[in-house]
């Protein structure tokens, strides 16, 4: 799936992106808190995804990875207690997306182990532009788990009227932040 290091520069890029939304800017200082422990989620997860493509493929892997995915949820929301942001995970919502994610990162991971495994380049293992077009597909999945779930969270006072347009600026924050790490063009995303 995601290395963490990447997954934290595609934190601060959608960061970056939101600090120029007026309602973002207003958000942010409330909610980095709790993006920071999300992240720290994320990492969590993708290095399970990476951990199993290092051992032979069984049957079961996905949706024994997508229930150690739940413990992790369910960590973070004790984690997350007190801070002012509630969340109920709608599982039914987001889990096709999860699914789809840890099916392509378990199948990317494996093939990058095998390339390091056999000496090979990672860029061997992939066509070309392939192994972007994965990582764009990735965080783009992580980008609609994300808008799901906003759907989901319950902000403190002043900022619960402005949660439609926070989950969009989002949403198209994480969109945008992807496509730069990916080097994606616009296109690539519209002919999907």
């Amino acid at each position: 799936m995601l290395h963490g290091r990447l997954l934290r520069e595609f934190s601060r890029r959608t960061t970056d992106l939101l600090r120029a939304a007026l309602p973002m800017r207003l958000a942010l200082p409330a909610l980095e808190p709790f993006l920071a422990e999300n992240v720290a989620k994320e990492v969590r997860k993708d290095t399970l995804v990476i951990r199993r493509a290092a051992e032979a493929p069984a049957p079961g892997t996905v949706r024994e990875i997508l229930d150690a995915a739940r413990a992790i949820d369910r960590d973070f929301l004790v984690r997350i207690g007190g801070f002012r942001v509630r969340i109920e995970i709608p599982y039914d919502r987001i889990e096709p997306l999860r699914l789809r994610r840890i099916d392509l990162g378990l199948d990317t991971a494996h093939r990058i182990l095998e390339a390091w495994r056999q000496g090979r380049r990672l860029r061997a293992s992939f066509a070309a532009g392939e192994f972007e077009q994965r990582l764009f597909e990735m965080l783009q999945l992580y980008a609609e788990e994300t808008h799901a779930l906003s759907y989901a969270v319950r902000l403190p006072g002043l900022l619960a009227p402005l949660r439609e347009r926070l989950a969009q600026d989002l949403r198209e924050a994480m969109t945008e932040a992807a496509r730069s790490l990916a080097r994606v063009p616009h296109a690539a995303e519209q002919n999907r």
